[in-house]
């Protein structure tokens, strides 16, 4: 198997990681979420019967989705910049294990965050395609990202990621915030 390593953030000020993530979300949105489905539905509608919305509560429902999903997205990005002094991209990792705000909740707070909003762009467009688009991104980040992700943490932060991984589930969130084990 390809072993590819994370490679952590070099120290940096808060808002220099903040400005990082925020070019990196920027650029992940616009090819995801901007580009993509609407070259999905561009092709879909040349070819695939899809559905349309006639009722304006689809409308207002993908656009309610979408808002909690990038305030979700957005939010945990902040919480990896600031507290654990990185970006989510592998390139560029958190230095510090991030077990705060979302995080205390549900493992991957970004990816529910970036799927919600795939999943709205489909409902948005009435495009099939794009939700199953947004799931099959599911499926790739569930079953290879989150591995070699999860591989990762347990390899740079020992016992406390994996205490946290028996404790937070990784899609589901907690009705109550992870408190770390003291040693």
């Amino acid at each position: 198997m390809l072993k590819i390593k994370a490679r952590e953030a070099r120290p940096a000020k808060s808002w220099w990681n903040v400005c990082k993530m925020l070019m990196q979300s920027t650029f992940f949105w616009v090819i995801f979420l901007f580009v993509i489905p609407p070259v999905i539905h561009h092709i879909e509608k040349q070819s695939i019967p899809y559905f349309l919305f006639s009722s304006a509560d689809f409308f207002t429902i993908s656009l309610v989705i979408f808002s909690l999903g990038g305030t979700l997205a957005i939010t945990s990005g902040l919480f990896m910049a600031i507290y654990g002094q990185g970006t989510p991209l592998p390139l560029d990792c958190p230095r510090k294990l991030v077990i705060v705000g979302p995080y205390k909740y549900v493992r991957n707070p970004m990816a529910i965050g970036g799927l919600s909003q795939g999943f709205a762009v489909g409902l948005f467009l009435g495009s099939l395609g794009v939700i199953l688009y947004t799931i099959s991104g599911l499926i790739i980040w569930n079953f290879f990202v989150r591995r070699w992700e999860e591989q990762d943490l347990c390899e740079r932060f020992g016992d406390s990621f994996i205490d946290y991984r028996i404790k937070v589930y990784c899609w589901w969130p907690r009705f109550s915030a992870y408190v770390p084990k003291t040693n």
